[in-house]
């Protein structure tokens, strides 16, 4: 971390809770990594005060903020503008803030995006299959099908019309998209070529639990879980047994991070220095 002086610029990231958050030990890392005179700080804010926070920021001189829940809808409401892929997904997680204005973004599929292609797994023209249609299913849905060029995309989950709602907006980007039972995705799987869990089916303590078993898997699909305690969830560890490659879900957490440099800093991060400093954060290492 910096030495904190008169010209220290300050980052943030705000919620309730927000104890739990690693984000300023991956961010005072990086920025320590870049060299920079920037600290990144952790701030709980109730829904009451949200609307007061932002414009203090902006009366402070914040230059970018995070916004984890339960913020990330209502937050926009106080923002001057909103990224077209933001307004799609219908959250923000990133705020730029540049002459007294805030442009809201949501990097959580980018992270996702970006966490698929650095683990080599071919994205363009891929058929690919979501597990759950909550708010991080619908961020990497969207940035999926607005920027993966990818050929279709199929949504899971136990209430068949949520998944249904989300498949609809995604047929209305262009891309076909279908809805099913988490019961019934096995055989939409035998024909795809990527799976992404975005429950929190399997993580910590619940480490016993997945929603698919090897027998539903094949070798030619590369699966993705975006929960990252523990680093290798229980569905991680069938899709090994299939023979398929695997992502964890801390991938995803330093790209979306990464992601929020990029637009506020436009410098490109050291993803190993981001990642590290999560691992020792969570004890992984």
């Amino acid at each position: 971390m910096c030495n904190i002086n008169s010209k220290t610029r300050v980052f943030a990231v705000i919620g309730s809770p927000i104890e739990h958050s690693i984000s300023p030990e991956i961010h005072n890392s990086s920025f320590s990594e870049l060299k920079l005179n920037y600290v990144y700080v952790a701030y709980r804010v109730e829904r009451l005060y949200l609307r007061e926070a932002v414009e203090g920021f902006k009366a402070l001189g914040y230059s970018g903020v995070n916004v984890t829940i339960p913020h990330k809808i209502e937050i926009m409401s106080y923002l001057e503008e909103i990224s077209p892929e933001s307004k799609e997904i219908g959250a923000v997680n990133t705020i730029v803030f540049k002459n007294s204005r805030a442009t809201g973004y949501n990097t959580d599929g980018t992270g996702a995006l970006l966490a698929l292609r650095e683990a080599g797994v071919k994205v363009e023209n891929s058929r690919v299959v979501i597990l759950g249609y909550g708010g991080a299913a619908r961020a990497i849905a969207i940035t999926l099908a607005m920027r993966g060029n990818i050929e279709s995309i199929a949504i899971a989950g136990r209430n068949v019309k949520k998944a249904g709602t989300l498949a609809e907006d995604i047929k209305k980007l262009g891309i076909p998209a279908q809805s099913c039972s988490i019961t019934g995705v096995e055989n939409i799987i035998k024909d795809s070529n990527i799976l992404i869990n975005s429950t929190p089916v399997g993580m910590s303590p619940e480490t016993e639990e997945t929603l698919l078993t090897r027998e539903k898997l094949h070798s030619e699909l590369a699966v993705m879980d975006i929960v990252y305690t523990p680093l290798e969830t229980r569905l991680l560890k069938e899709a090994k047994k299939a023979g398929c490659r695997t992502v964890d879900g801390l991938g995803m957490l330093i790209h979306q991070a990464a992601e929020a440099e990029r637009l506020w800093l436009g410098v490109e991060p050291d993803i190993s220095v981001m990642r590290n400093a999560a691992m020792k954060a969570l004890k992984l290492s």
